[in-house]
C-alpha cells in the first residue's frame, strides 16, 4: 500500500525553536517527504518563545475559535499558520493563552517543568486532531515526535474511533532521549477516562505517569514505532520488543533516515 497523505506532529521544528535533534528532523523531513512526492501537512505548538512577527505567522481564522474542554474548563482553540520558504512547505501552530504563552516551552528560567504539562499534551494533540477535521484533509500515516504528542495514537484508536477523517490513520511514534523529569500528576489518567480511554487501556499510566509510562503508553496504541535517538531508555526499548506484531525501525543515521522512514510508512500502512 502506498501512503499519499503524511501528517507530522511536532513538538518542535527549527527555525521556529533552536536547534536540536527533533526540531532538525521536524524541519527535514516533512521537507523531504514532500520532496518524495507525498502530501504533507506539520504541527507544532505555538510556544511563547516563538517570535510571530520575525516569523510571520499570522492566524487562520476560519480553523480558530473552537474551544477544547480540559478537566471541566475551556480553553479555546487558536490555529496559527507560517511558510518555510525554502522548503515549499506550512506549518501549523497550536495556540492557546493559558497553555502556550509562556517565555519558555517546557520548564520554567529556573528548569523546574510546568506542573501543566500534561493538560499541554492533552490540549495539542486534541487541537491538531480538530484542526485536521476542519480541513477535511485524510491523512493516511500520523508520524508524532517528542512526548507532547505522545496521545495521539490513543486519542485516535479512542476518541476518534468513528471519525472518518482520522479512524484509518496509521499512527509512527519516533522515540527520542528528550524525557522529561517531573512525572506527570496522578489526576492524568482519569483526564483520559473523561475523554474517552478505557480503564484497561490506562493501567500503566495509572501506576507511571512518568517519560517512560507515557511512552508505553504511545507504544501500546501505535502501529509503527522508530527509535529517533542513538541511545534511548533500556526499559523503553524492552517494551517495544514485546510488541511483536508492531513494526519497528531502529535507530537511522542522519544520511539515510529520509528514505528509511519513506519506505517505513508504507510497510505501516500496510499492516494488520
Amino acid at each position: 500500500m502506498d501512503a499519499k497523505k503524511i501528517l507530522f506532529i511536532a513538538q518542535e521544528i527549527t527555525p521556529y525553536l533552536p536547534e536540536s535533534e527533533i526540531a532538525t528532523i521536524c524541519r527535514n523531513l516533512p521537507q523531504g517527504i514532500q520532496e518524495r512526492g507525498r502530501e504533507i501537512r506539520t504541527f507544532m505548538p505555538k510556544f511563547g518563545s516563538i517570535n510571530e512577527r520575525r516569523n510571520q505567522l499570522h492566524e487562520v481564522i476560519r480553523l480558530s475559535g473552537m474551544n477544547l474542554i480540559i478537566d471541566d474548563t475551556d480553553h479555546p482553540l487558536i490555529i496559527k499558520v507560517a511558510s518555510i520558504q525554502a522548503a515549499r512547505m506550512q506549518v501549523y501552530f497550536i495556540d492557546n493563552e493559558d497553555f502556550f504563552q509562556r517565555k519558555h516551552c517546557i520548564s520554567d528560567e529556573e528548569g523546574n517543568e510546568y506542573e501543566d504539562n500534561d493538560d499541554r499534551s492533552i490540549f495539542y494533540v486534541r487541537g491538531v486532531l480538530e484542526t485536521v477535521k476542519k480541513l477535511r484533509w485524510i491523512p493516511d500515516v500520523i508520524h508524532c515526535h517528542g512526548w507532547m504528542s505522545a496521545l495521539t495514537a490513543l486519542y485516535i484508536k479512542r476518541m476518534y474511533a468513528d471519525d472518518p477523517c482520522l479512524r484509518n490513520a496509521k499512527i509512527v511514534y519516533s522515540i527520542y532521549n528528550d524525557d522529561f523529569k517531573t512525572p506527570f500528576r496522578k489526576e492524568f489518567a482519569g483526564k483520559l477516562k473523561m475523554d474517552g480511554a478505557k480503564d484497561s487501556d490506562l493501567k500503566g499510566i495509572k501506576a507511571d505517569t512518568s517519560f517512560i509510562g507515557l511512552t508505553k503508553l504511545a507504544v501500546d496504541f501505535a502501529d509503527g514505532v522508530i527509535q529517533g535517538s542513538e541511545t534511548i531508555n533500556q526499559d523503553i526499548l524492552d517494551y517495544i520488543a514485546t510488541k511483536k506484531n508492531t513494526p519497528f525501525l531502529p535507530y537511522q543515521s542522519p544520511d539515510v533516515y529520509m528514505d528509511e522512514f519513506n519506505k517505513f510508512y508504507d510497510v505501516v500502512l500496510g499492516s494488520k
